[in-house]
């Protein structure tokens, strides 16, 4: 009997002692009492099976190094949709405006969710279907969901990255291959191609010549070849990143974590350098603060916020899945959510200087433009020139002296003025041109690149960040999918990876057909929105509702050495819920609202046009989210009326060394083991009570004994 422990004190003391079962099971050696009389399975021992269930937690594989963690969740959350979709909807939503809601809404849905999912991941240390199984089986759909949403967000995600890749390629040349428009023959005479030069060598380029896009949806084309090859090495590279685990994806998120925030800095830096990048700037955050009051700007920053963290996708869980149970994630959760936030911040940055130098470029192109046809009209005496200001020099006009002139020849013919076919050639026109997504890195970017000295350089720089920021993203939501199968069904890792890989290749071949990026857009505005923020929810509920927020808070306090703030509790419990709720509300009525549609790209007029979906991309559309939300309410129908098992009926006890596990089974609601003990938090290899009757919100915490006199271990 060891020293310090009450019984031995008893023996050297007069002093009354009370000793308690916690006490005494805490200082013994281990048993385990599957093997003995106290075994109330009524199972035989398996030897075997036992030694694999005491080492699972043992050898599950564990980060390398907080460091190599915190780069792998800020990989994973921060993507593709920092640098063209932030910047577009801070434009659009009031500039510097925007920010306020969107931080608002960080803090009060984002931080206190992303803080959610870290623990219960580090807590329970399984990915998303073994977490939601154990904390509530009649909600172990929430972890399927999630596997399904990733796999939908992986197909097209990941051929975001084959074009990125494509365009990586391309950039090896000089001059880069969408800085003019290619002729073509015309007989004996070489002649621009039409398409091109009604619209653009950049849009040409990245229509035709990479997506060689199909008039709508409905006209398939066949495959394209180039981006085909393009998949398949975007799958090989993810496939090479996830074989070997944690321990190899770790090594890559040091390359791909960092190098996008060096290319953003170089960027940022060359960016004000151009001329024009203050002017990009200052419109970018000049505040439009009547949109602060609109609805449907914090309908945006709200969705942005969700899917900006990965919330419910499960990588998050993942992740931290594979952590100490004593790591602080309360400071993984600030620090990440802030870094996201600032990586937007810049990214923004980035963007609206170097809009700001394309729309000065394109402003000047303007002038001179107009500024010929004036002088044909002075030239054919059809404007006089009187009407033209004495000190405007055609040879070195500019913007300013451009505007005054068309001003008075505006007011002076005013009568015949639109015959005379002016445009005004504001700064601001050019500047209020907002592009987001494709349009913002493909065209866009694309022709400011262009503009710049060493352009292939710069090209080159820019796609390698959007392949790093694909990358991270996209191990995540792998592992989204991998971690929780793995830990749930015990397959081998380099199988179910290899052949994840390759059937998800085979399935995105629709997204590399000649109308495939219709597709993409159908899944990134539709396969995930709707079913995801329903999973969340759910989530925040199974914990604060169901598990209880109380027992929840003293298993983080125990967990990591401190309680959490009461911020939290408020937020898990009330805000963050209905905050969702209200979400998911707007986001129905506004699929009611405003009919599923795409921008087709059509041919022969070289322009963009909005066509409605076809009745059977609706019934595709429509599959999509019933099929990514259909595990929820499956799994509680099996579950409530028991025609699958949960897991959760049958008891057996194994003591070990200061710790107590539990494994529940053929056992009623009536008859559970109601404690857990341990006296080091992080050595627990059961980490969280299960989910039964004394989870109820008036019930004592999990780790207290029972105080009936007869109960299980009364006698």
């Amino acid at each position: 009997m060891p020293k310090n422990s009450k019984v031995t004190q008893r023996e050297h003391s007069s002093e009354h002692v009370t000793e308690s079962v916690a006490d005494l099971l805490a200082h013994e050696e281990p048993l385990d009492y599957k093997r003995s009389v106290l075994n109330v399975t009524g199972e035989p021992w398996d030897k075997q099976k036992d030694g694999d269930e005491d080492l699972e937690a043992e050898n599950r594989p564990a980060w390398n190094s907080k460091l190599q963690y915190i780069l792998a969740q800020i990989g994973y959350s921060v993507g593709l949709g920092n640098v063209w979709r932030f910047p577009y909807l801070c434009q659009k939503n009031g500039g510097g405006a925007y920010l306020v809601p969107y931080l608002v809404l960080l803090i009060i849905i984002g931080l206190p969710l992303f803080f959610l999912e870290l623990a219960v991941g580090q807590r329970i240390r399984r990915g998303s279907i073994g977490v939601w199984n154990y904390i509530c089986p009649r909600l172990g759909g929430i972890g399927y969901a999630s596997c399904l949403v990733c796999f939908f967000v992986g197909l097209y995600y990941n051929v975001i990255i084959g074009w990125s890749i494509f365009y990586f390629f391309k950039s090896f040349q000089y001059p880069l291959p969408w800085s003019e428009c290619p002729l073509v023959k015309n007989g004996s005479v070489a002649v621009v191609e039409p398409e091109c030069e009604r619209s653009s060598a950049t849009t040409y380029f990245w229509y035709r010549e990479t997506l060689d896009i199909s008039n709508s949806i409905s006209e398939s084309g066949g495959l394209n070849w180039k981006m085909t090859l393009c998949l398949l090495v975007a799958w090989s590279l993810v496939g090479l990143a996830m074989i070997k685990g944690i321990q190899s994806s770790g090594k890559v998120m040091y390359f791909s974590s960092l190098f996008p925030y060096v290319v953003l800095v170089c960027f940022l830096v060359r960016g004000l350098l151009l001329r024009g990048a203050v002017d990009g700037i200052m419109h970018m955050f000049t505040p439009k603060l009547d949109k602060m009051l609109d609805p449907q700007v914090w309908r945006e920053a709200a969705t942005q916020v969700f899917f900006a963290l990965g919330l419910g996708f499960g990588g998050v869980i993942a992740f931290s899945s594979y952590n100490k149970q004593d790591n602080n994630c309360h400071f993984d959760a600030t620090l990440v959510s802030f870094i996201n936030f600032f990586t937007s911040v810049l990214a923004t940055l980035v963007v609206f200087a170097v809009l700001g130098f394309k729309a000065n470029i394109m402003n000047e192109k303007c002038v001179v433009e107009n500024a010929e046809k004036i002088l044909g009209y002075l030239n054919s005496n059809v404007l006089s020139h009187d009407l033209i200001p004495p000190h405007v020099n055609f040879s070195h006009l500019t913007a300013k002296d451009y505007g005054e002139m068309y001003r008075v020849i505006m007011t002076v013919k005013e009568g015949h003025f639109k015959e005379l076919g002016l445009d005004a050639c504001l700064l601001e026109d050019e500047l209020n041109k907002s592009v987001q997504g494709t349009g913002l890195a493909f065209i866009a970017f694309t022709e400011a690149m262009t503009h710049f000295p060493a352009s292939p350089f710069w090209s080159v720089m820019f796609f390698l960040m959007l392949i790093n920021l694909g990358l991270g993203s996209m191990i995540g939501t792998m592992s989204g999918i991998t971690t929780p199968i793995i830990d749930t069904f015990k397959v081998r890792k380099e199988v179910f990876t290899v052949g994840c890989c390759i059937f998800a290749f085979l399935v995105g071949l629709i997204f590399v057909q000649r109308s495939g990026n219709y597709f993409v857009t159908m899944f990134d505005d539709y396969s995930a929105t709707l079913p995801l923020t329903v999973v969340v929810i759910l989530e925040n509920v199974a914990v604060a509702w169901i598990y209880g927020t109380k027992k929840f808070m003293q298993e983080l306090t125990e967990m990591l050495g401190f309680r959490p703030y009461q911020f939290y509790y408020y937020t898990w419990k009330y805000v963050s819920p209905i905050c969702m709720a209200v979400l998911m509300t707007a986001s129905i009525i506004q699929l009611g609202v405003s009919p599923p549609g795409y921008s087709a790209w059509i041919r022969e007029e070289a322009a963009e046009k909005f066509l409605f979906y076809p009745t059977w991309a609706m019934a595709i559309l429509i599959s999509l989210i019933l099929l990514a939300s259909l595990p929820l309410p499956l799994v509680f129908v099996l579950r409530q009326f028991h025609l699958v098992s949960d897991g959760s009926n049958a008891l057996s006890v194994t003591y070990k060394k200061g710790r107590m596990m539990k494994d529940i089974s053929n056992l009623e609601d009536n008859d559970e083991t109601r404690f857990i003990l341990s006296k080091v938090p992080s050595e627990t290899p059961s980490p969280m009570p299960t989910h039964r009757s004394y989870l109820g919100p008036g019930s004592n915490s999990p780790l207290e004994l029972s105080n009936a006199p007869n109960g299980r271990y009364g006698s």
